[in-house]
């Protein structure tokens, strides 16, 4: 029995995600959160979604074939998969905790809004928009490149699962974007088009399926987010480096 599905997970809204936003509309420099990225909590919007979340995966049935969980370590993730597996009566299935599920590392941009990046480190903010998002590499930080390259050695394990038909994995909006274009081969111009788009949403739902071990994934769903009433919806992504740029 080899994997046939991927359900991506992203994390419930944050503080950060509210931090981040709210920043931008006060045209603020800096993002005011006093957590260290891995340890950033929900908000009680992201508590609320992630039970709406887990109903939703109770409704599909998540755990009606062998399931596995593999979760990023830092604090929103878990926070997520853990209240909604709660809200939907589910049982944890075999879980993975694999710090190749963070989220991308900013470096030196790190909770600066776009607006402090342009004040602070304007030639970083030229090299961004000369190499364009794919490749661009803040000091300290990755690249979407770079983030894709852990990715890929995830994904390798996924072959090594045994007795398992169903990944679920909770993550982040970077890992969700970057496993659809891992697992569906998109290169830089075909997965740019792709997230000027597509965002990936809090407490959504994407997912991916193939035939059989060895066979190419299709995309089924991307960023669902039908669970959530209007007003759980959260539009922004709460990361100051999610402009489409270039």
């Amino acid at each position: 029995m080899a994997v046939q599905e991927i359900w991506l997970v992203r994390h419930g809204e944050s503080l950060a995600n509210v931090a981040a936003a709210r920043a931008e509309g006060a045209g603020d420099d800096v993002i005011d959160v006093e957590y260290r990225d891995a340890d950033v909590p929900l908000s009680p919007l992201g508590e609320s979604q992630s039970r709406s979340l887990g109903q939703e995966l109770a409704d599909r049935g998540i755990d009606d074939v062998p399931v596995a969980l593999w979760v990023s370590p830092y604090l929103r993730a878990q926070q997520t998969i853990e209240i909604a597996l709660g809200a939907g009566g589910l049982a944890e299935p075999e879980k993975r905790v694999d710090e190749r599920l963070r989220d991308r590392e900013l470096g030196v941009l790190d909770l600066l809004t776009l607006q402090g990046v342009r004040n602070r480190y304007p030639e970083e903010e030229r090299r961004r928009q000369w190499l364009g998002k794919y490749y661009h590499r803040p000091a300290g930080g990755e690249s979407w490149a770079d983030v894709m390259l852990r990715l890929r050695s995830a994904l390798v394990d996924v072959e090594r699962i045994e007795g398992t038909e169903r990944l679920v994995v909770a993550a982040h909006d970077a890992v969700v974007m970057l496993v659809v274009a891992v697992c569906l081969d998109l290169d830089e111009p075909a997965l740019m088009e792709f997230a000027r788009t597509h965002a990936v949403a809090n407490a959504s739902l994407t997912r991916l399926r193939r035939e059989r071990a060895g066979a190419p994934w299709m995309l089924e769903e991307f960023s669902s987010v039908g669970h959530l009433d209007d007003d759980e919806v959260t539009a922004h992504t709460g990361r100051k480096d999610d402009e489409h740029v270039r």
